[in-house]
């Protein structure tokens, strides 16, 4: 039995997700702008309309992210395999953490934290902020691991036509707070997706 299907069938007994987790929709790996195409496109956005990504967006967008292309191997590259990152998505309707195994969104509190991922308005009106949370007990490089999982979202943004905007500007104890993390657990960067005005 794949990972997939344990975790639906954890769900189904009610174990492990609750009504407020997101189950996304098999991300299409297939189609979008050819690489040259998607690289000559690429471009950073700081106007962003409030409409909402619907689901296949959020599951393509993650997945090309930092989801799984192979056998416990992620489609962004880490110092010696040690995968440190959880992505939160951070949206009006709550913060989830992408578990890409299960490809589900899992809510980690409810409201809307947007502006308190950084210090730019628009943050509280694009559809969704991305936290790169690395865990500090696995090792790894995250000041430049992180890097390649934001040129993914960046790279995808340009094939998808969507705006992106990766930023350092913001404040780490806020951030922990309103993500509810442990101490372990550090936001690095954040990116900023959505339609662009």
């Amino acid at each position: 039995m794949n990972k997939l299907s344990v975790f639906s069938l954890l769900c189904v007994m009610s174990v492990s997700c609750t009504a407020q987790d997101i189950v996304l929709p098999t991300p299409n790996k297939t189609g979008g702008k050819p690489l040259m195409e998607a690289i000559n496109d690429r471009r950073t956005t700081r106007e962003f309309s409030d409409k909402d990504l619907d689901e296949q967006t959020l599951s393509d967008l993650l997945w090309a992210a930092y989801g799984f292309n192979r056998e416990e191997m992620r489609t962004a590259p880490s110092a010696n395999n040690k995968q440190e990152f959880t992505i939160y998505a951070v949206t009006k309707s709550g913060v989830y953490a992408y578990d890409a195994a299960a490809n589900t969104l899992i809510q980690k509190v409810k409201g809307d934290f947007r502006a308190k991922t950084g210090g730019q308005d628009f943050v509280a009106v694009a559809p969704l902020n991305l936290v790169y949370v690395a865990d500090l007990t696995k090792g790894g490089a995250p000041a430049s691991d992180v890097g390649f999982i934001s040129q993914n979202v960046y790279l995808y943004c340009a094939s998808a036509d969507l705006g992106t905007v990766v930023r350092g500007w913001f404040d780490k104890a806020e951030v922990k707070e309103a993500l509810q993390l442990s101490e372990t657990e550090e936001p690095v960067l954040t990116q900023t997706v959505g339609y662009k005005k």
